[in-house]
C-alpha cells in the first residue's frame, strides 16, 4: 500500500510540474540598455502598475510613502549594470551591478546604489556599509500620467560623455546622470589601429574635428588618410577643407573645397557634396 501511495504522489507531482498554467505576472520584467560613449549601461527591473492607486505621497494611503526607502520597482528590485567605471551624479562608481534604492519626497529624492545585489528588494536589511553611492535629485511633475512604472536611459550628450537614467511613475519623474570616460581608450585605439590600417587616420581626424580637439593633429591625420587611401574620395577632401577653415586657413580651405567640388561633379553620385562644397566656399569669401 505504501508503495502505491508513493507512486501516486510522484505521479501527481510530475503532472503538476509538467502541466503548470502560464499567466501574465502582475509586475512584468523589463530591461533597458544603451551605450554611453563606449560603456554599456543596462537596467533590469520589474514594472508595477498603478491600478487606480495613489503612488507617491505623505502617509500610508500611498503605495510609496514619502520618506521611506523603496526598492524602486517590484519583486526583487531594480539592478543597474555598468560595463566600465563611471561617475553617477559626480560620484565615482566601479563597474559592476548595483541595486537602485530610493527615498522619495515632495521636493527631492534620495537615490542609493547598493553593491550587494543578493539583498534583492528586502529593504529591511539595508546595510549602509554596502552603499556605493548616495545623492539627491529633484523630481519633476509629468503632464501625462504613467500607468506602469518605467525606466528610461535618455538625454545622451552630444559628445557622448553622459546620459540620464529616468524613473517615471504616475505623475512623477526623476533623473540622474551617468558620466563616462573614454578618451584614453580612443587614443589607444587610434595609436594601434592606424598602424594596422592607415585608412583609420580618416576616422581619427573626424573624431578630433567633431569633438573640437587638436585641429593641427586632425589636419595631419586627414592628410595621411587621403595620401594612403582613395585620393579621389571627395568626402574626405571636404572634411580637410572644414578643418582648414576651423584653423583659419581660408585660402587653403577654398582650394581644398574646390578640389572636392570638381571631384564630386565627376562622380556618378555626389551624395550632396556639390552643394556642401559650394556652401563652404561661399562662406569663406
Amino acid at each position: 500500500m505504501k508503495k502505491i501511495i508513493v507512486c501516486l504522489v510522484i505521479m501527481m507531482l510530475s503532472t503538476w510540474s509538467i502541466g503548470q498554467i502560464q499567466t501574465p505576472v502582475p509586475s512584468p520584467a523589463a530591461s533597458v540598455s544603451t551605450v554611453v560613449g563606449l560603456t554599456d549601461v543596462k537596467v533590469n527591473y520589474s514594472r508595477p502598475k498603478a491600478k487606480g492607486r495613489k503612488i507617491f505621497g505623505a502617509g500610508k494611503d500611498f503605495v510609496v510613502p514619502y520618506g521611506e526607502i523603496w526598492r524602486t520597482g517590484a519583486n526583487r528590485g531594480t539592478i543597474i549594470n555598468f560595463a566600465d567605471d563611471v561617475k553617477v551624479e559626480g560620484i565615482a562608481v566601479k563597474k559592476g551591478e548595483y541595486l537602485i534604492f530610493t527615498v522619495p519626497n515632495s521636493s527631492d529624492w534620495t537615490i542609493m546604489l547598493y553593491s550587494d545585489i543578493s539583498l534583492g528588494g528586502n529593504t529591511d536589511k539595508y546595510d549602509t556599509t554596502k552603499q556605493a553611492a548616495k545623492f539627491s535629485v529633484k523630481p519633476e511633475r509629468l503632464t501625462e500620467r504613467v500607468e506602469t512604472f518605467t525606466i528610461n536611459i535618455s538625454d545622451v550628450a552630444d559628445n557622448h560623455t553622459s546620459a540620464k537614467v529616468q524613473l517615471a511613475w504616475e505623475n512623477t519623474s526623476v533623473k540622474f546622470t551617468v558620466a563616462v570616460e573614454f578618451e584614453e581608450r580612443v587614443m589607444k585605439s587610434i595609436e594601434v589601429n592606424t598602424k594596422v590600417a592607415p585608412g583609420n587616420y580618416i576616422s581619427a581626424a573626424n573624431y578630433y574635428f567633431d569633438n573640437g580637439k587638436d585641429l593641427k593633429k586632425a589636419l595631419e591625420w586627414i592628410d595621411l588618410g587621403i595620401s594612403t587611401g582613395n585620393k579621389e574620395a571627395f568626402w574626405n577632401i571636404h572634411t580637410k577643407a572644414k578643418i582648414q577653415k576651423a584653423l583659419g586657413d581660408k585660402k587653403g580651405a577654398i582650394a581644398t573645397a574646390t578640389q572636392s567640388l570638381e571631384l564630386a561633379k565627376k562622380a556618378p553620385s555626389d551624395f550632396g557634396y556639390i552643394k556642401l562644397n559650394e556652401e563652404l566656399i561661399s562662406s569663406l569669401k
